[in-house]
């Protein structure tokens, strides 16, 4: 292996661990350290804490220690919690989970996706217009947006993950009534 290869390996295992750290915190809120590394490892090596070396919480704990050291969790009380830039940065990782493979042809077909999310939930809607925003759809109307290519996997996760499957409508539509302008922001006249 290179050592670029090698270099991009430690950076993407350390990526991973600093995810897993933050989002443990934000989903189950304060935790100790035992607590944290034991949730942390399982989450990560899918295996029982018990089984792994000692090596590997002291892995998580100087992943911690970077972790505080650069503003993204705070250690009070004998207890972790992320605080507001730990939470943005979880929050733009997991956008980035949001990837559609782009074939090599286009099938003429769009994707569109209509959201119908009540107030109480704006954060919720808000957050889906940043994913779609990030992973390229475009904005048909308020809550209508389209894409080119298959994504039905991408909305299906966004579903699950923000438990909106009732809000949300995804569509496959053969026409869109004076569609050359969206074929020209995706690039797709030829």
């Amino acid at each position: 292996m290179g050592k670029l290869e090698e270099i991009s390996k430690k950076n993407t295992r350390k990526t991973r661990i600093h995810e897993t750290l933050l989002l443990a915190l934000v989903s189950g809120g304060r935790r100790g350290g035992d607590i944290l590394i034991r949730q942390v490892v399982d989450s990560l090596l899918k295996t029982d804490f018990s089984l792994t070396s000692p090596r590997i919480s002291d892995t998580v704990k100087s992943a911690a220690q970077r972790l505080s050291r650069r503003g993204l969790i705070a250690f009070e009380d004998g207890h972790y919690s992320p605080t507001v830039s730990g939470k943005k940065l979880l929050a733009k990782w997991q956008r980035t989970n949001y990837k559609i493979k782009i074939p090599k042809k286009w099938d003429k077909k769009w994707r569109v996706i209509i959201f119908d999310i009540p107030e109480k939930k704006r954060k919720i809607r808000d957050h889906i217009r940043e994913i779609l925003i990030a992973t390229g759809f475009i904005r048909l109307q308020d809550s209508v947006w389209v894409y080119p290519y298959d994504c039905e996997d991408v909305i299906g996760l966004i579903k699950t993950e923000l438990r909106i499957g009732r809000y949300l409508l995804y569509m496959i539509v053969d026409q869109i009534e004076d569609d050359r302008f969206l074929r020209m922001d995706f690039d797709l006249i030829r």
